[in-house]
């Protein structure tokens, strides 16, 4: 699979935690996650935005392991946060766990169907 970062100069500039657009080409494999949340294997949700952000992403990054992928893979990422006050940590959270990957992102501000939950994120990958 080859994977190419799209920013067409034309477009505005775009922030360095995400790209305009993904290329995948020479991809065999696509996988479609649903919407990860924070909560645990053993079913705990943190009360916190920042637990609740690791795991989601955790949850995420088990998705991927288990279709024999990473975050290298992942094309494309739907955030929904409840709290735009989250952002920044939400940023850090993710550049810690994800590295420096950039895929195309698009983030939503409003609710969720729990409203415990305080952020959920699916994602696009492909192999």
């Amino acid at each position: 699979m080859q994977r190419r970062e799209v920013n067409a100069p034309e477009a505005p500039p775009v922030a360095t935690y995400y790209s305009q657009a993904i290329e995948v080409s020479d991809a065999t494999r696509t996988l479609y996650i649903s919407g990860q949340v924070g909560v645990d294997a053993a079913g705990m949700i943190a009360d916190d935005f920042a637990g609740q952000c690791r795991q989601t992403l955790l949850n995420l990054q088990a998705q991927l392991h288990a279709a024999d992928m990473s975050f290298d893979n992942v094309a494309k990422l739907l955030t929904i946060l409840p709290d735009l006050a989250n952002i920044g940590e939400l940023r850090r959270i993710r550049a810690k766990i994800m590295g420096d990957r950039k895929p195309a992102s698009t983030l939503i501000v409003g609710g969720l169907v729990d409203p415990q939950y305080k952020i959920e994120i699916e994602a696009v990958a492909c192999a």
